[in-house]
C-alpha cells in the first residue's frame, strides 16, 4: 500500500509474529480461540490462515476485491480499517464483515491509524485503537466465529519500542473489560519488525494481561528478515516461550537485502504457523502489488510466488470450517462427500455449490472426488440451464462457449487417490435466473 511503503521504507519494514497462547477448551470457546500454540475454530479444528492484506481504507469501492482474494485460494483476509485519527473512520464494519462471510473468508480487521506511533507524530495511540474498537462492539458482538480483532498496525515505531508492552497490555485490559471475546491478534513494535526483540522478550506480559488468554501475536517480515537464519532464529524463539505465532505481513525478494519470502512461506508450511502477504493491490510503488490496479488477469511476479508458488496459497490453504470447509485427513487427501452419480472404479463424480453471488455475479465451488481406485487425470463438463458465463477460473482450465464448458485438471492436482478430492472455482455472470449446473465427470 503506498502508506504502507513509506513505512517500511523509513523503519526497515516491518515483521510481524503473532503468538497464540494456551485458552479455554474448544467445548467453552465463543469462537476463534487459541488451543496450545495453534489458532482454532470454536469446534476445536485448526486454523492456519493463509491470507492477504486488502487496503480497504483508501479504496473502499472496490468490494470485489474481496470475491477476488478468495479466488486465489485464501481462507483469510486482513482488511485495513482506519479510526479516524488519521484514516476514515471507517463506519462500514458491518458491510466489511458480510464481504468477508459470502467470500467465505476469516475477517482479520486491522486498525492502520496506529502504524509508527512515537516516531510517526500523526499516528493513533493503541488507547485510541482500543476506543475505535469499543465503539464499533455493536457490529462485532456474534461475530467471534468469523472476526479476529488486529488491535492496531505497527503500533510502535523505532523511537521508544519499549513502551510497546505496556501499551499493549493496556489497550487488551481495556478492550476485554468492554465485553469482546474476540480472538485478538497484537502487532509488534519497530513498525512490526521486532528487530530489537521487544515482543519476543517481553510478549508474556501482554499476553497475561488478557483474562481470556486468547491474544495471538502477530510479526511482520520485511528487509529485517532477509536470510534463512534471520527468520529460523525468530521464530524459533517464539516457539521456545511457547507462544502460538502468525506471520501478519510479509513481502518478497524484489531486490538483494530484501525480505527472504521463500524461507517464510516454507518455515510457515513446516511448523502449521499462518501467514498473510502483503498486499493484494494499491501500493504506490507496486513492487508489493500481487495484482495490478485491483484487476486478477494482471498478476505480478510476487502475486505468483504467494498465490501458485511452493508452499502458497493454493497448495496449501484450507477454509475454515465454519464455511464447510474440512482439514484433509492424511496428506493429500480429503473426505469424500456424498457422490451425487455412483462412481465406477476407475472414475469421478463431482458436486457443485454457489458459494458466493452478488447482483450480476456468482462464484462457484467444484469438488471433485475419484472413485474406488486411483486416477491420474479429470475432466468436469458443466452445462449451465440460464446462460450464465464463466469468466475466471482457478484450480482448473476451462474450455468451451455457450452453456456447455469443459473443467480439466492442473498440473498439481489431477492425480487423486482412491476416495480422494479435490476441488476447482470460478467467478460467472448471471441475469435473471442464476440455476445449478449439471455436471458430468469422467477420469483416467
Amino acid at each position: 500500500m503506498k502508506r504502507k511503503l513509506l513505512a517500511i521504507g523509513a523503519a526497515l519494514a516491518a515483521a510481524v509474529a503473532t503468538v497464540l497462547l494456551v485458552v479455554t477448551p474448544a467445548s467453552a470457546a465463543v469462537g476463534l480461540h487459541i488451543s496450545g500454540t495453534d489458532v482454532v475454530e470454536a469446534n476445536g479444528q485448526k486454523l492456519i490462515m493463509r491470507g492477504i492484506n486488502h487496503p480497504h481504507i483508501w479504496y473502499t469501492g472496490q468490494t470485489r476485491a474481496f470475491a477476488d482474494i478468495k479466488a486465489t485460494g485464501a481462507n483469510t483476509i486482513r482488511v485495513v480499517l482506519g479510526t479516524g485519527k488519521r484514516w476514515g473512520p471507517s463506519n462500514d464494519v458491518p458491510a466489511v464483515i458480510q464481504l468477508c462471510k459470502q467470500n467465505k473468508l476469516i475477517c482479520v480487521l486491522e486498525v492502520h491509524d496506529t502504524t509508527g506511533y512515537g516516531e510517526e507524530s500523526a499516528a493513533a495511540s493503541l488507547d485510541e485503537a482500543a476506543n475505535y474498537w469499543i465503539s464499533q462492539k455493536a457490529n462485532l458482538v456474534g461475530q467471534e466465529s468469523y472476526v479476529v480483532i488486529n488491535i492496531g498496525n505497527e503500533p510502535i515505531g523505532n523511537t521508544n519500542p519499549a513502551q510497546w508492552t505496556a501499551a499493549t497490555a493496556a489497550a487488551v485490559t481495556k478492550i476485554r473489560a468492554n465485553g469482546f471475546q474476540h480472538l485478538l491478534m497484537v502487532d509488534a513494535p519497530n513498525w512490526g519488525q521486532d528487530w530489537q526483540y521487544v515482543m519476543r522478550d517481553t510478549a508474556q506480559t501482554v499476553l497475561d494481561a488478557d483474562t481470556q488468554h486468547n491474544t495471538v501475536l502477530s510479526i511482520h517480515m520485511y528487509a529485517v528478515f532477509n536470510t534463512s537464519a534471520s527468520i529460523i532464529n525468530y521464530l524459533d524463539a517464539i516457539k521456545a516461550k511457547g507462544w502460538p505465532l502468525v506471520i501478519g505481513e510479509f513481502g518478497w525478494q524484489f531486490a538483494s537485502g530484501e525480505v527472504d519470502d521463500a524461507t517464510i512461506l516454507a518455515q510457515a508450511q513446516a511448523r502449521g504457523l499462518g501467514y498473510i502477504g502483503w498486499s493484494w493491490s494499491g501500493n504506490t510503488d507496486p513492487i508489493l502489488d500481487m495484482v495490478l490496479s485491483f484487476d486478477p488477469a494482471q498478476i505480478t511476479t510476487w502475486g505468483q510466488r504467494i498465490i501458485n508458488g511452493t508452499n502458497g496459497i493454493r497448495a496449501t490453504s484450507r477454509e475454515a470450517s465454519i464455511y464447510g470447509g474440512v482439514q484433509p485427513t492424511t496428506p493429500g487427501t480429503s473426505p469424500s462427500p456424498t457422490p451425487t452419480t455412483p462412481a465406477p472404479s476407475r472414475g469421478c463424480t463431482a458436486t457443485y455449490a454457489t458459494s458466493g453471488q452478488w447482483q450480476g455475479g456468482f462464484q462457484g465451488d467444484v469438488k471433485v472426488t475419484a472413485g474406488t481406485s486411483a486416477i491420474s487425470s479429470w475432466a468436469v463438463t458443466l452445462t449451465f440451464p440460464n446462460g450464465q458465463t464463466v469468466s475466471q477460473a482457478w484450480n482448473a482450465t476451462i474450455t468451451g462457449t455457450g452453456s456447455t464448458l469443459t473443467a480439466r485438471n492442473v498440473s498439481y492436482n489431477g492425480t487423486l487417490g482412491a476416495g480422494a478430492s479435490t476441488n476447482f472455482g470460478f467467478l460467472g455472470s448471471w441475469t435473471g435466473t442464476n440455476g445449478a449446473p449439471t455436471l458430468a465427470c469422467t477420469a483416467a
